[in-house]
């Protein structure tokens, strides 16, 4: 599969009361589709996400923004833009950071979760010397992560809370 440039066009979901964010490494083409975080039907994000919140799975992105803001967790990703192969986090090569600074400013995010080891790295390398605010790397839902169950994803993004 040959790179390809994609710039990150999904605007950061977060308010003032935010308190804890949730990066990815960049949008797949599912998300950049439906111009949506954790778009693809098969990815485990959003039942993940509910089941640690207590709520039922939400459906619409509107409710996926409610959820989210009911809970003051903020949702965006590390890369603003790089070259990537399809979905795959291995292949970024030139990635470019996404202004994550300005969501601590605007906000009260105390607490940042990478979605996947990419975005940890990623965020370690270009973004933490900035913020200084550590990130702690949970598994990613993507369903290409068959060895962790739903039930043990749910166990680990407990943590969140």
């Amino acid at each position: 599969m040959k790179l390809e440039t994609i710039v990150h066009d999904i605007p950061p979901l977060y308010d003032a009361e935010s308190r804890v964010l949730l990066l990815g490494s960049l949008p797949s083409p599912a998300s950049r589709e439906a111009h949506f975080f954790y778009g693809h039907p098969r990815n485990r994000f959003w039942p993940v996400l509910a089941a640690v919140l207590g709520e039922k799975t939400p459906e619409t992105i509107e409710e996926k923004r409610e959820m989210c803001h009911r809970h003051h967790i903020a949702l965006w990703d590390t890369i603003a833009k790089c070259d990537i192969a399809g979905a795959s986090d291995t292949s970024i090569r030139n990635a470019e950071p996404n202004d994550i600074g300005r969501l601590l400013r605007e906000s009260k995010i105390e607490r940042i979760f990478a979605t996947g080891g990419k975005s940890g790295e990623l965020y370690r390398k270009l973004i933490q010397p900035k913020t200084h605010v550590p990130i702690t790397v949970l598994p990613s839902t993507s369903p290409a992560n068959a060895a962790w169950t739903f039930e043990r994803l749910v166990e680990a993004y407990r943590v969140i809370l």
